[in-house]
């Protein structure tokens, strides 16, 4: 049940424990999976083994250098906001491109949610490039840039803690256009992580006023924003044991941080990307 005309879909009747054991069904899902870019499916009461067995139908799980993982089931990690304010997610963001390969997908079950408030939305960033004008699309062809984790969560952090990762996550260089792997479709591949172009050549025009064409920062601000533009998303409300699985290549997501202090626990499966 497509849940709006860019982005998104609701599957019934399904169960992913099924799911991790059925090959013909989990090839179901992942085609859909690359038509909607974002499932959802409700009344999920499986296990955390069963969570990690199909995330891993995808490939290998990544690890986080920040949030926890679950002792017992490496690659599940634990959001768990309760007692604290600090956030990491209220941003459009694709996880991971601050690695220098990036996330593939994801697999998130909420475990307790809060009565109002904290949803989640996901974004087509392959719309929001076919909707980019012609003559942006021509200055950001063969454009790279970096991103970097520092700047998100290390926010947070002591100046020493701050350092220390940032030296063990350096910035990751990225085409500013991604081609999707599977479908070929061309993604605008920038977010809340990017935080300057590594190629961009500013024309001595533009120094002295003579030249319309945006500087660097105008620019990739510019891009940025294109995944606040509501036509491309698509909003989700959580209950418990509700899933999302999404294409972290072609999507990026916002975690609304509305509700604290109520509580809002959640556990990912992360899929190591190329």
């Amino acid at each position: 049940d497509p849940l709006t005309c860019s982005i998104g879909a609701e599957i019934s009747g399904v169960n992913l424990g099924d799911a991790a054991r059925d090959a013909d069904l989990f090839a179901e899902i992942k085609a859909l999976l690359l038509k909607h870019r974002v499932l959802f499916l409700r009344d999920q009461d499986i296990t955390r083994a069963e969570h990690v067995a199909f995330a891993r139908r995808f490939g290998e799980l990544e690890d986080h250098p920040v949030a926890g993982s679950d002792p017992d089931h490496p690659g599940l990690v634990q959001i768990y906001r309760s007692d604290k304010r600090e956030n990491y997610e209220n941003n459009y963001h694709t996880d991971g491109m601050w690695r220098s390969t990036p996330t593939m997908g994801c697999v998130l079950r909420s475990i307790e949610v809060p009565p109002v408030g904290g949803d989640t939305i996901w974004v087509n960033m392959v719309e929001a490039y076919k909707n980019l004008p012609e003559d942006v699309k021509k200055r950001i062809d063969g454009l790279r840039a970096k991103s970097s984790i520092e700047h998100s969560f290390g926010a947070v952090m002591s100046p020493e803690d701050r350092a220390k990762l940032a030296a063990q996550n350096p910035p990751a260089e990225h085409p500013v256009v991604r081609i999707h792997p599977e479908t070929g479709e061309k993604v605008l591949y920038v977010c809340s992580f990017t935080t300057n172009f590594a190629n961009y050549h500013t024309p001595e025009n533009v120094r002295f006023g003579l030249d319309k064409t945006p500087g660097a920062s105008n620019l990739l601000n510019y891009l940025v924003s294109q995944a606040s533009i509501p036509e491309y998303q698509v909003r989700f409300r959580w209950q418990p044991n509700s899933v999302a699985i999404w294409d972290n290549r072609s999507t990026q997501h916002y975690a609304v941080m509305d509700y604290w202090p109520a509580p809002r626990k959640m556990e990912r499966a992360a899929i190591i990307g190329d």
